[in-house]
């Protein structure tokens, strides 16, 4: 078998590389894809991790009302969000797999950090609540976000969950 090179072009080097660009990017999309959803199933973990540990402390005061929470906040007045954040980073053991420095923080609004916004970089992996202190009044909400996957505004690649008191 021979090849005829001869009429072999610009355009038909232009296609090669091409194809060859187009498997390569193929290749190491699969190759990276189990490390990458297991990183987002880690943080999808640790988000629920922190829901539910608010949740049941919402329920345990719920209960009985004269106690205090574990992080020491009397379960009829307000919360701190602060307080609860140290509490969650120093006891529930969670990993954030995109960084070593930054496991669960607060912010004003955990929607725009969870889900980004233009001109807004994101902390993927990072849990945020947020930052207003959880009011004892039925129906308070504390919201809790996070990203997992980039870009972080694109439906599917955050979570964020409402807690009411």
């Amino acid at each position: 078998m021979r090849l005829n090179i001869k009429n072999f072009g610009l355009l038909e080097t232009i296609v090669i590389l091409s194809l060859v660009y187009v498997i390569a990017m193929l290749l190491w999309t699969v190759s990276t894809r189990p490390a990458v959803e297991a990183k987002a199933n880690q943080v999808k973990e640790n988000h629920k991790k922190v829901v539910d540990f608010i949740n049941n402390e919402v329920n345990q005061c719920g209960n009985s009302e004269n106690k205090n929470t574990v992080w020491g906040d009397p379960c009829n007045s307000e919360w701190i969000a602060d307080k609860v954040v140290k509490y969650i980073n120093n006891n529930l053991e969670i990993e954030n797999p995109f960084s070593d420095d930054a496991k669960v923080k607060t912010d004003p609004d955990p929607r725009i950090k969870a889900e980004g916004k233009a001109g807004q970089s994101t902390e993927m992996g990072v849990i945020f609540l947020m930052s207003s202190n959880f009011q004892p009044e039925p129906g308070s909400e504390w919201i809790v976000g996070t990203c997992f996957k980039s870009p972080c505004v694109a439906a599917g690649n955050n979570e964020l969950t409402s807690i009411y008191r």
